[in-house]
């Protein structure tokens, strides 16, 4: 089985994914490059191995993640699908079982919020790392009006946390609201923090969104 460190070393999926995240710079989104897909894949990864998946599913979800946002060398519309694509006839061609290999691609055209949705553990895990990577890292120009811009600016931290015990998958999030409002970020990604939901609840967890402590998404108040 081909590992997770042959995909990184290889040149030309290096090649791609700095034309992917070039493409979408000059289109004026945030950072895709490799801090993006290292930060996609390693979050997969854990959420997988935190889940009890198996080693082979593990390492499968972290190449998933690494390989996700190739597609957006061409453009933006419907890159999961163009990225699984090219992702396939490349593994084909490094001699990845089949199985495997449609594994891989079929999460990978399914993660974007246009036409994606959580089909098996690599896909809802790959869903749940994508979307909750939202940082002031990735805004490329600092001065920028554009409300994404500017939301990303406003998150100091974030991080993943799985409960395997409690089955809870919860984003936290450390927000400025001096920079951009609260309800800026739910008009970008509300839909994307739906989505994680129904990722989580694929995986049988509950989604949870905690943003400075206060729990915005996936609260269930018993008592009602």
């Amino acid at each position: 089985m081909i590992t997770l460190k042959e995909i990184r070393d290889n040149e030309d999926f290096k090649h791609m994914i700095g034309e992917a995240n070039n493409y979408l710079s000059e289109r004026g989104y945030t950072e895709h490059g490799f801090r993006h897909v290292n930060y996609v894949s390693k979050y997969t990864e854990y959420i997988l191995k935190e889940l009890d998946f198996s080693d082979r599913i593990v390492e499968l979800g972290a190449i998933t993640g690494y390989l996700h946002d190739i597609g957006n060398m061409f453009n933006r519309k419907h890159h999961g699908i163009s990225g699984a694509n090219v992702v396939y006839t490349e593994l084909r061609r490094l001699g990845l079982p089949l199985q495997d290999i449609t594994a891989i691609t079929a999460a990978i055209a399914n993660h974007d919020v246009e036409i994606g949705q959580a089909i098996s553990p690599i896909t809802s895990a790959l869903i749940i790392a994508d979307k909750s990577d939202a940082h002031r890292t990735r805004v490329n120009k600092k001065n920028s009006t554009f409300i994404h811009d500017r939301v990303n600016l406003a998150i100091r931290d974030s991080t993943i946390k799985v409960d395997p015990v409690e089955k809870t998958i919860t984003l936290q999030i450390d927000y400025n609201s001096a920079i951009s409002q609260v309800m800026d970020f739910f008009e970008i990604y509300l839909y994307r923090m739906e989505m994680c939901k129904e990722a989580a609840s694929y995986l049988g967890c509950r989604f949870r969104l905690l943003i400075n402590n206060l729990e915005l998404l996936g609260h269930v108040d018993y008592n009602d």
